[in-house]
């Protein structure tokens, strides 16, 4: 069973002042199978997370480590963090001019099996997958990501995240910006990967809404750089009733976006 542990992780960035401190010392283990939820204010760290553990250049690890299966992540580089098994489904998703999305699949799933996929096998397989997520075919021929609305850009996250199969998927607010029937996709193809029991899922989110679609085991409040609190799903239905104020103890975090539906 695949593993991602993280361990007293403290993350620092460049600011115009000087160098400041995002992540404060966090502690979370992700196991295959399981789905976790962290939810925060803005300003909290939840992104910071995701794309330190992704390996961008912008955050600089100071203290802690990362682990997936034993083996160290920090020490990895970006594309060695994708073929050890590791995903991340960006909050806004870049452009890739003169690349069409059918090759940028096939060659993401060449280096992530170490070989390219049979050719008729694999246009079934991105065939289903785009029917399951309800994409236009003809999306494949299309450069990636330029001129897709929001709800196209996060479906596409979601058809690589089916396709590449990882052991650790780490989806950053997956959910913003999309309409209530491209949520209920996007999520739909959460669930499946998901229902494999072969894919961790670490869900970062400012709101609940998507929560109602995809389950989690395990909910976790980010505020101001760790996480203060964990529980169940019931931990999501208090955050909505209440807010985040409570947990916003310090400053620099953004509570009046509070939680919504």
């Amino acid at each position: 069973m695949a593993t991602l542990e993280i361990r007293d992780l403290h993350v620092t960035v460049e600011v115009e002042n000087g160098t400041k401190e995002i992540l404060k010392g966090v502690d979370l283990t992700v196991k295959q199978g399981e789905t976790h939820a962290i939810m925060g204010p803005n300003g909290s760290g939840k992104s910071t997370l995701a794309y330190s553990i992704a390996g961008h250049p912008k955050y600089t690890i100071t203290q802690g480590t990362v682990t997936l299966d034993g083996e160290n992540v920090l020490e990895m580089e970006v594309d060695e963090r994708a073929r050890a098994g590791m995903f991340l489904a960006m909050q806004y998703p870049v452009e890739v001019p003169g690349v069409s999305v059918s090759n940028f699949l096939r060659t993401s799933a060449t280096a992530i099996r170490g070989e390219a996929p049979k050719l008729r096998t694999w246009v079934k397989e991105v065939k289903s997958a785009m029917e399951d997520l309800q994409m236009d075919p003809s999306f494949a021929e299309r450069n990636v990501n330029e001129g897709f609305s929001g709800g196209e850009k996060k479906r596409h996250e979601i058809l690589q995240m089916e396709l590449l199969k990882p052991k650790i998927a780490i989806l950053d607010e997956t959910d913003s910006g999309l309409d209530v029937d491209a949520l209920r996709q996007v999520s739909d193809g959460v669930n499946r990967v998901r229902d494999t029991g072969e894919v961790g899922v670490l869900l970062i989110t400012h709101y609940t809404r998507i929560l109602r679609y995809i389950k989690p085991d395990f909910v976790h409040v980010f505020s101001a750089g760790k996480i203060v609190e964990s529980g169940g799903p019931e931990l999501a239905d208090q955050l909505e009733a209440e807010g985040y104020e409570k947990y916003a103890k310090h400053d620099g975090v953004d509570t009046k976006g509070g939680v919504s539906a």
